[in-house]
């Protein structure tokens, strides 16, 4: 190797998965060994790289935006010219800690929290709060091993679950948390427009409701417009950069901060002295405390008796005799602290749940007078249920609360040092655990603490409609409820940015892996790799969630895809413990694989609690996602736990094959299809696949070979583009199986070396199925057949079955034949092949129209009536529907054709071999002349002459090295070696050659002719024009016919003869399968 001056590159990323190998990039091609030291490995330098170039390259990892540099070096291959792509520089904690607690802290705790614990009651909060942090706590510690395992680029755990799981799981998972995180994404917005249109301006609703039966429309109509104008600003502020994003969350974060701290400080406060929010009771029902502000029916003023603004929402006028509601006539108006405060011992009126349907109103457990008629209860200003609560509703209402975990994960590509945050944990490891500790022990108090310092009625009222209009939370809040209003304002608006953030790239990231070829549109973006496309299919998406206008609607359905991603999470990594995978080498070492189970197991539980329509439909979505992968775009390697429990399953299975042979009613043909390559290395026969695919509909083994001739050495690349075709060739056929390709010095050992050694343990093949050697007569070559009749012959000794296919191109491809019969010849008993065979053909839709027949043959001496009953019921006990017939073949005087065909046969044979000793005697003679010009030669040398005088007067001999093998390869007898000169003339040779030969010839000539044909050959030909003409004569028409293959003579004198009594035995059929049984049973009665 010459040394050169060109600088070794420096590393550029991640090396490209799809490659196994070590040095994989065009620019180490050219780089040059220069130095001495090691000299002893520079020709290896090209594959095998220096260790120092190696560090190198790691060294200088990099990871840009949405930074697979797989996917850069792909369009480099590609022709594309990529710019330089500059990297939004973002720590550990605005990359990570911000998302994470933007969205856990987010608008379940502001909006929903406290109504989940006045419905669901202190007690079965806990376990709601408990199950939800716990399914995040035990995927948080799952997600910690798998992110510490190795450098996550982009996509999260997008990525983690696909190199985990493989691009099928990973593809439907990833597509399903994209979706959930979009769905996030329109539960956030949603949330923001609540806490605009209820606390903040109500008068701002576009829509009014006139009564009260139309407020909820109202709300949905109000939120669908102002949700779809909150979706655009935040789309257009996320398409301006993502750093704004990471300006406007330090500012949004503040304010949940100060929130919490205010809920906490609040807390306390009440101890001292409780805020002061009356709640007003007509009886035990809770009012609206809307357009009245004093709680009671009359009051004096100036010694009179005047009614409230109460009086007049219940009555039909003013005055103290004016007709009232009935319940409102029958029981008195109290008012009660809303906040009674934290030592006031409302915590064990809040210990139990209060479900109920919609409509439901929300009543004090005091006692009261009930009215004889409910009716008129919606149209006065009751605190009601606005839906339907039942406890799982609530956990699904929950979940997302917990959610946050993955938020930082999905833009781990656009960290400023990948290399130092993901390894050492701080990006997801550390953070996550800490962060779900944190959020497990501020939910759980959460729970305790509204329980205990806010009064049950205002705690299942949502909307705050007894507190005068405001935040729930809020009342609880110090100094001000507009603190809470506020920071969970900014907080909704965050945890949608974040939402919006995150899921164009996850999305961007599964374009970019091309798994899901409908989506590479998506993997494209700006020039700084802000991903455009995706984040407009993001929006509409999100739209979708928009319209839906309800919080508590959209909850459960991303919990649902959330639920699906954190199952998958737990199983990946309780896969790689398990498996004990070499590259499994987590920094993060607390973790363990019954953990991971134990959260999978939760997933899957929860999300069948939440709503189990939910989670079929989501499933369904996955599964229809998955088939798609693994059906158009799943061409992906990357090393995943899938593949390592196959090939653990496959080892096992393998073992277990081995401990015995398969029963009877277990057997079916697992096929070693032998093909023929041509010049170009293409399929000779690709019908042969065609008919394996017909005959095995994608069941068993099928393993096809093929053999080529020469030393490994000098034709592996040849071994591999024929390995291309036939795989090619395979996937045009649709013929599943594996493929063998062997390079040996003949065609016979090379076949010989499949039929022994294909298959591995106890999935080995049973079957040799093969083209028929249709021009052996016209060949010059006589080894063709020959290899034919060895392989006959090998897989005879080996126990295998044999399968023969005649006029294999004219077998059907995918098109369905009409109506028609498989005519099986049973001439000797194979075990049942020949039965079976048509029975498996006939499951393929191509061949299902096709009915059986089956023929055998009788003799002088058998009762052919009872044969067909026999055979019949034979038939019935093995459950197959055939036609029988039994065909008469009496003992007859043999023909004079049969004779003359015989003895012309035996003619040709006779010729085929005097041509033969002719060329071998052609090359005796010319070994004979180069040993004797070569002795010459070698006694003018030791005599001491001169080699230059000895060259001028004598003729001397010019031999190429390969003079005998191309004169072996000579087929014409007369050819004389052109590359040999000698002393002799070339007259006196042909002379000489002549002479000896004419005695040798005449009597050749005369033994030609006055021979007569042997007799066990003359009786072989007459069973094979006897047997084809009744085949002719009965199955001429069949789609297929099946025949009994008789077996090779003993000795191998006879090989010809046998390839013409089969040619004889097929001729004038189109379609033939010559069947050849293994020697054992394939097809049993019994059950």
């Amino acid at each position: 190797m010459e040394p050169g001056s060109s600088s070794c590159p420096r590393g550029d990323g991640n090396p490209r998965e799809s490659s196994p190998f070590i040095n994989n990039t065009d620019d180490d091609k050219g780089t040059l060994y220069d130095g001495k030291n090691m000299a002893l490995f520079e020709e290896e330098m090209d594959s095998n790289p220096m260790v120092s170039s190696l560090l190198n390259k790691l060294a200088n990892y990099t990871n840009l935006t949405q930074g697979v540099r797989e996917h850069e070096e792909a369009d480099e291959d590609e022709g594309a010219k990529k710019k330089t792509v500059k990297s939004p520089q973002m720590g550990t904690f605005i990359g990570v800690y911000l998302p994470c607690l933007q969205n856990i802290l987010g608008v379940i705790l502001f909006l929903r929290m406290t109504w989940i614990v006045g419905t669901a009651g202190i007690l079965e909060s806990f376990i709601i709060v408990s199950m939800c942090c716990s399914c995040t706590m035990l995927t948080a510690i799952s997600m910690s091993a798998i992110a510490t395992n190795g450098v996550v680029p982009a996509g999260g755990s997008y990525y983690m679950i696909s190199r985990s799981l493989g691009p099928e799981f990973g593809g439907a998972v990833g597509l399903c948390f994209y979706l959930g995180t979009t769905f996030a994404g329109a539960m956030y917005i949603l949330g923001t427009i609540e806490i605009l249109l209820t606390y903040i301006v109500p008068s701002a609703a576009i829509f009014k409701a006139e009564e009260k039966a139309q407020e909820a429309d109202a709300l949905l109509n109000n939120m669908r417009v102002y949700g779809t104008c909150c979706l655009t600003l935040m789309a257009l502020v996320v398409f301006v950069g993502v750093k704004y994003v990471n300006k406007l969350a330090l500012v949004f974060l503040a304010c949940v901060v100060l929130s919490i701290l205010a809920i906490y400080a609040g807390v306390i406060k009440t101890i001292f002295e409780p805020p002061v929010f009356p709640v007003c009771l007509l009886g035990n029902r809770t009012l609206q405390n809307h357009d009245f502000d004093k709680c009671m029916k009359t009051e004096i003023i100036d010694n009179l008796t005047v009614t409230t603004k109460l009086w007049s929402l219940f009555c039909e006028g003013p005055e103290l005799n004016a007709s009232c509601n009935e319940y409102f006539s029958l029981n008195n108006v109290t008012e009660i602290q809303g906040i009674p405060g934290l030592t006031s011992g409302v915590i064990s009126e809040n210990m139990w749940g209060s479900y109920g349907p919609a409509g439901m109103l929300v009543e004090k457990a005091v006692p009261s007078v009930p009215a004889s008629v409910a009716s008129q209860d919606k149209y006065m200003p009751y605190v009601a249920n606005d839906i339907t609560t039942f406890f799982t509703l609530l956990v699904g209402i929950y979940f997302p609360s917990v959610t946050g975990i993955m938020a930082g994960s999905n833009r781990s590509g656009d960290l400023r040092d990948a290399q130092r945050s993901i390894p050492i944990g701080t990006i997801l490891a550390i953070p996550c655990i800490v962060i779900i500790i944190k959020s497990i022990l501020k939910y759980l108090s959460c729970v305790v603490v509204f329980g205990a310092c806010i009064e049950g009625v205002v705690l299942r009222d949502k909307f705050g409609d007894s507190v005068k209009g405001n935040l729930v939370i809020g009342t609880l809040s110090w100094p001000s409820p507009w603190v809470i209003v506020i920071g969970s304002f900014f907080s909704c608006c965050g945890a949608g940015l974040q939402s919006l953030t995150g899921a164009p790239r996850l999305l961007q990231a599964i374009a970019r892996d091309g798994i899901v070829p409908f989506l590479q549109v998506f993997g494209h973006g700006k020039a700084n790799g802000e991903p455009t496309w995706a984040l407009l299919l993001t929006a509409v998406i999100c739209e979708s969630g928009i319209l839906i206008a309800s919080l508590d609607a959209v909850a459960p359905i991303l919990s649902m895809f959330f639920l699906m991603c954190y199952l998958f999470v737990n199983l990946a990594c309780a896969l790689q413990t398990l498996l004990r995978t070499p590259n499994w080498r987590p920094r993060f070492k607390y973790y363990h694989w019954a953990l991971s189970f134990l959260g999978m197991s939760l997933c899957l539980a929860l999300m069948f609690i939440s709503s189990w329509y939910y989670a079929l439909v989501a499933m369904l979505i996955a599964g229809c996602i998955y088939k798609y992968i693994e059906y158009r775009g799943a061409e992906k390697e990357w090393g995943d736990g899938i593949r390592g429990l196959s090939l653990n399953a496959a080892r096992y299975a393998l073992i277990r094959l081995e401990e015995a042979p398969p029963h009877t009613k277990n057997w079916r043909p697992q096929l070693l299809v032998l093909l023929s390559l041509d010049s170009e290395l293409s399929v000779k026969h690709p019908r042969l696949l065609s008919f394996t695919t017909q005959l095995k509909a994608g069941k068993g083994l099928t393993i096809v070979g093929s053999v080529l001739e020469g030393t490994y050495l000098t034709r592996e690349s040849d071994a591999k583009r024929a390995e291309q075709s036939i795989k090619s060739a395979m996937a045009a056929e649709k013929t599943k199986g594996f493929c063998h390709v062997v390079v040996s010095s003949n065609l016979r050992d090379g076949f010989s070396h499949l039929i022994q050694s294909a298959g591995l343990g106890g999935m080995k093949h049973n079957s040799v199925l093969m083209a028929w050697p249709a021009n052996w007569k016209q060949s010059n070559d006589p080894q063709s057949w020959r290899n034919f009749i060895e392989t006959i012959r090998e897989t005879t000794a080996a126990h295998q079955a044999l399968l023969v296919a005649k006029n294999v191109d004219s077998f059907p491809h995918q098109e369905r034949l009409a109506e028609g019969t498989i005519d099986v010849w049973w001439i000797v008993h194979d075990g049942g092949l020949l039965m079976l065979l048509p029975f498996l053909l006939q499951q393929h839709k191509v061949w299902r129209k096709c009915k059986m027949r089956i023929f055998t043959v009788a003799q002088l001496d058998d009762n052919s009536i009872q044969m067909k009953k026999d055979l019949q019921m034979f038939l019935y006990h093995l459950r197959l529907n055939a036609e029988v017939e039994v065909v008469e073949m009496h003992d007859s005087d043999i023909s004079a054709f049969t004779y003359e065909k015989t003895l012309v046969m035996e003619q040709r044979s006779q010729m085929l071999k005097q041509m033969q000793l002719s060329r071998t005697e052609r090359e005796r003679e010319i070994q004979s002349i180069t040993d004797e010009s070569r002795s010459s030669i070698r006694r003018k040398n030791q005599s001491g002459a001169h080699g230059s005088a000895v060259n001028n007067q004598n003729a001397q001999l010019i031999h190429d090295r390969n003079t005998a093998s191309h004169a072996a390869l000579n087929d014409n007898s007369d050819a004389t070696p052109e590359r040999v000169h000698m002393t002799w003339t070339k007259e006196k040779f042909c002379t000489e050659r002549t002479r000896n030969r004419e005695p040798n010839a005449s009597v050749a000539v005369r033994d030609l002719f006055n021979m007569k044909p042997n007799q066990s050959n003359v009786r072989c030909m007459h069973t094979a024009v006897k047997l084809n003409e009744v085949v002719v004569n009965k199955s001429q028409g069949a789609h297929l016919v099946l025949l009994n293959m008789p077996g090779p003579p003993k000795s191998r004198g006879g090989d010809e003869n046998y390839m013409e009594f089969l040619e004889v035995l097929m001729e004038g059929l189109n379609r033939v399968l010559l069947v050849r049984g293994g020697g054992r049973e394939v097809i049993t009665i019994y059950s």
